[in-house]
């Protein structure tokens, strides 16, 4: 992903486009490279963002953040936590979901790390206003902190919290304190023995957090298309009939079905595998 520059020129295998005709173009139309490739110009969506948008951690991808916001009941007007703030990309979906009257407080222990998220949430926010002419909520407040031992959410009070830590046991004390009742932690866990550890740590520390689910979430993507010659044309579907397996006829004429189709998992998997944990305060 790059920034459009007068006078550079975006080069692929396909050929040449200069950025100056990609920059106004309406979304849904056609350029040509020069070497008469036709390139289907389109808006970068939110997951488009963040699944090429610079990064220094790992992200939460799309598909976990969809899951931990369901899991979370999040709505517009409701204030919720981040805990691990990373490179940014569940600091963005928060915020569309709470919308202009929520909040989301996204607390990061690293300083390196939160540059990176308040930088990509820039970023986000000005190519939005440049698309849809219109600002996007300035409503996530990024701070710098160890949950630990930090009084930085003295004060407030959170519908739900996200929590993507290596140990987020640790933090959970101090969290739980900041819960409305019947608030859900949507936590996001790399592997099963960091699951293992959180139910430990909640069993030894008596936090009222009750574990509602665990989820593993893998996804994966297929090509499906026409199977084709190396010549290019269309493969043929063999028939017991001789006459519907006629060279001569015209491949416009054939009729529905009668072209094979080849599925294959896509060879570039953009998500891997994670598990969510989702705990509920309760009294």
């Amino acid at each position: 992903m790059f920034m459009l520059h007068l006078g550079m020129r975006l080069q692929s295998s396909w050929g040449v486009i200069p950025h100056e005709e990609i920059a106004g173009m309406s979304a849904g139309s056609f350029l040509n490279t020069n070497r008469g490739v036709s390139i289907l110009i389109r808006r970068a969506s939110l997951e488009d963002y963040v699944l090429f948008m610079r990064r220094g951690p790992a992200i939460s991808y799309p598909k976990d953040a969809a899951a931990m916001l369901m899991m979370m009941d999040v709505s517009e007007g409701d204030c919720v936590l981040e805990a691990g703030s990373g490179s940014g990309a569940m600091s963005l979906f928060l915020s569309r979901a709470v919308g202009a009257s929520g909040r989301v407080v996204s607390v990061e222990v690293r300083e390196d790390h939160l540059r990176r998220a308040v930088l990509n949430y820039s970023r986000w926010r000005t190519s939005w206003e440049l698309r849809r002419e219109q600002p996007w909520p300035d409503n996530v407040e990024f701070v710098q902190a160890d949950l630990c031992n930090s009084p930085v959410l003295e004060g407030r009070g959170f519908h739900a919290v996200a929590l993507d830590l290596i140990h987020p046991h640790l933090v959970l004390p101090t969290v739980n304190r900041y819960l409305h009742s019947g608030a859900v932690c949507a936590v996001y866990l790399a592997n099963i023995t960091q699951v293992v550890d959180l139910l430990e740590g909640l069993r030894c520390l008596h936090i009222p957090l009750l574990c509602e689910r665990i989820v593993e979430l893998p996804a994966r993507d297929w090509i499906v298309a026409p199977a084709l010659h190396k010549d290019g044309s269309y493969c043929s579907r063999k028939s017991p009939n001789a006459e519907e397996n006629s060279e001569e006829k015209s491949e416009k004429e054939a009729p529905f079905g009668s072209v094979p189709y080849i599925a294959r998992p896509h060879p570039q998997q953009l998500s891997h595998t994670a598990f969510l944990v989702k705990l509920r305060k309760h009294t």
